[in-house]
């Protein structure tokens, strides 16, 4: 009984880690591709990693604005340049990413658990900066109530990338809880042949 339990938990962690994996490839699929990568998309208002647009009202449409214009407003160009680059870079990541988890997955090594989590870390780290480092400088045309789906899809991938380090630690206690103790009770600690 003890050896079903261990073999369906080792399963448990396995899947859980590449619905998580999947899931974080959708949502930042989501939010920069299909979304085009804006944060805001409002009749009035579309601000994104490639958008700058504020409704006009002699116009009576929105306009979006050019570099020199956002420089005159203050935001700094390159640090919505390294703020776009962080967040991209954590797309590609995560594509490669879902290859190694299955990779991983198939061939049940547990020195690629750490691996999962060390990358997993990295991503999180990128993603946040680059986020982070964005709404610092549109914070100021940008309410929290403007938010749409793209920004929900790249904050629910903070989530995932958030559970997929706790799946990776969870299975790595459980490993090392699991083959050390198993170690004791293979056949050359056995005093006698059953």
């Amino acid at each position: 009984m003890g050896l079903l339990k261990q073999r369906c938990t080792e399963n448990l962690l396995h899947v859980l880690i590449l619905l998580e994996a999947v899931g974080t490839f959708a949502l930042m699929s989501y939010a920069l591709v299909y979304e085009a990568g804006n944060l805001v998309n409002l009749p009035d208002k579309r601000i994104g990693f490639y958008n700058f647009c504020l409704w006009n009202d002699t116009a009576g449409e929105l306009q979006c604005l050019d570099n020199k214009h956002l420089q005159a407003m203050g935001i700094s160009l390159l640090k919505i340049a390294l703020a776009r680059v962080c967040v991209y870079t954590c797309l590609v990541f995560i594509l490669f990413h879902l290859v190694f988890v299955l990779t991983v997955n198939c061939t049940e090594q547990r020195q690629g658990w750490k691996m999962i989590r060390i990358i997993t870390f990295i991503k999180t780290i990128i993603l946040s900066g680059g986020l982070g480092m964005f709404l610092s400088q549109t914070s100021q045309w940008i309410h929290s109530s403007d938010f749409t789906g793209g920004f929900l899809a790249l904050i629910g991938t903070q989530a995932l990338l958030l559970l997929q380090i706790l799946t990776a630690t969870a299975y790595l206690m459980w490993a090392k809880y699991t083959y050390r103790y198993q170690g004791y009770l293979n056949d050359e600690a056995l005093p006698t042949k059953i």
